[in-house]
């Protein structure tokens, strides 16, 4: 594996670990600036993430007295089951890590 694509690979699993923190977080159906402080992002990053996440249906935004709630699909949660299963098989403990905040 060339040095590129070994770093691509790496910054992808932080992308894809953050992602699956977030949709953790977000179980519990939580509010932008909860989502923020539990997955430990700056306001810019969290709507970037936000953003996507939501344009690919893993979350949904409610309106709940004028307040945006996120909230994981079903789809959302089939994606941190995938994400578990792939770090169980890379055996990588720093992926299974992923914390379960929610609760």
């Amino acid at each position: 594996m060339k040095s590129n694509s070994l770093e691509t690979f790496w910054e992808r699993r932080d992308r894809l670990k953050i992602m699956a923190e977030i949709m953790e977080v977000a179980k519990g159906s939580k509010l932008k600036t909860r989502i923020m402080y539990m997955v430990n992002l700056s306001f810019s990053q969290v709507n970037e993430y936000l953003s996507f996440l939501t344009e690919m249906g893993f979350l949904i935004v409610r309106v709940d007295n004028r307040r945006k709630i996120y909230e994981t699909t079903a789809k959302g949660k089939n994606f941190i089951e995938n994400y578990m299963d792939m770090a169980k098989l890379l055996n990588t403990e720093e992926l299974v890590r992923v914390p379960i905040l929610a609760k």
